[in-house]
């Protein structure tokens, strides 16, 4: 198995089949993995601020039966006094035994990982990635539809800056016959290396900054928030934040069974009037993150040889059955 998680290109096909397959069983039997992590430790070390991120990989460990430390700002950790990001690393793997970490600068946890003595988890690094994020809207996806491939998926909002999409749509275009339609301004659009390597796979896309039109076309709707926190010009911010916002009159023209995912937080982007529609899978989509984060622990702690075989596996019936999966949201 891989020793760190830094990119989504890390995991392999056998290894995403490990770890989705671990996640579905936990959503079904979330019990049987309370002591699997015994005596094990997580530090979260969270250089910017998060609350979903940080607080689901500290529930992921705990319900495994470890233990969490760390910090949840830049100004609590030593770095405030101008440690280097290779010692906050080399400190902090003297005492625990797996870390995530949060950076706003691209490829910070990298540095980390190269003079860490344990496994490093990359919570998302500046505009660059998000693998763990991806990690749960695979779980989610997969729960949803029991497939990852033949479906048209949708990105929306904020594709310049927005490490989330960045990540789903290299991990999704691994997958035979998938579409995407990436809907934004122009100014918020795919980065062009994406584009090009979309190009290069032969993959089917469509870019548009028209959601209405695009809609009824859509298996999955993946909306992102305009991110204020990426913007150098506050003022072009402002021009284009609410530019985009889901409601239930919009989903009037959407497929019945199509699923409205979301990294969160939202801002303005998905109506409160969204909530309550059977599509909206976005807080569903956060109690997965749980589980995903739980078997990726797994995975890098090579905890597999504590648990009997049949823990491991998610029964082909169970696979193809996504109305049971739900339950565990």
């Amino acid at each position: 198995m891989m020793h760190h998680l830094l990119n989504i290109s890390d995991i392999t096909k056998s290894d995403l089949d490990y770890i989705l397959s671990v996640a579905g069983n936990i959503a079904n039997n979330p019990s049987r993995y309370n002591e699997v992590g015994k005596g094990k430790i997580l530090a979260t070390l969270f250089f910017e601020p998060s609350t979903r991120t940080r607080l689901s990989f500290e529930s992921a460990m705990l319900r495994l039966g470890g233990g969490v430390i760390g910090f949840s700002d830049m100004s609590a950790s030593s770095a405030s006094k101008g440690e280097t990001i290779e010692d906050t690393s080399r400190v902090v793997s003297c005492y625990c035994d797996i870390m995530s970490v949060r950076h706003p600068t691209a490829f910070e946890p990298h540095k980390m990982a190269a003079v860490s003595t344990v496994p490093v988890i990359n919570a998302g690094d500046g505009a660059n990635e998000h693998p763990t994020q991806t990690l749960t809207d695979l779980v989610t996806i997969r729960q949803r539809f029991g497939r990852l491939d033949d479906l048209t998926i949708g990105l929306c909002g904020d594709l310049k800056y927005g490490r989330t999409v960045h990540s789903l749509i290299k991990m999704m275009s691994r997958y035979t016959t998938n579409k995407f339609v990436l809907i934004a301004p122009e100014k918020l659009q795919m980065p062009a290396e994406i584009i090009e390597a979309l190009d290069k796979e032969g993959i089917e896309y469509t870019i548009t900054d028209n959601l209405e039109e695009s809609i009824s076309k859509l298996d999955v709707l993946y909306m992102t928030r305009i991110q204020r926190e990426r913007f150098e010009d506050k003022r072009e911010y402002e021009n284009l934040k609410g530019i985009y916002v889901l409601d239930r009159a919009k989903l009037a023209d959407a497929k019945k069974d199509m699923v409205v995912l979301h990294p969160l937080p939202r801002v303005d982007e998905i109506s409160t009037d969204v909530d309550n529609d059977e599509r909206a899978w976005y807080f569903k989509q956060a109690q997965f993150g749980v589980y995903a984060r739980m078997a990726l622990i797994i995975s890098l702690l090579e905890l597999s040889d504590l648990m009997d075989e049949e823990v491991l596996y998610v029964s082909s019936s169970e696979k193809s059955n996504p109305d049971r999966l739900q339950t565990g949201a």
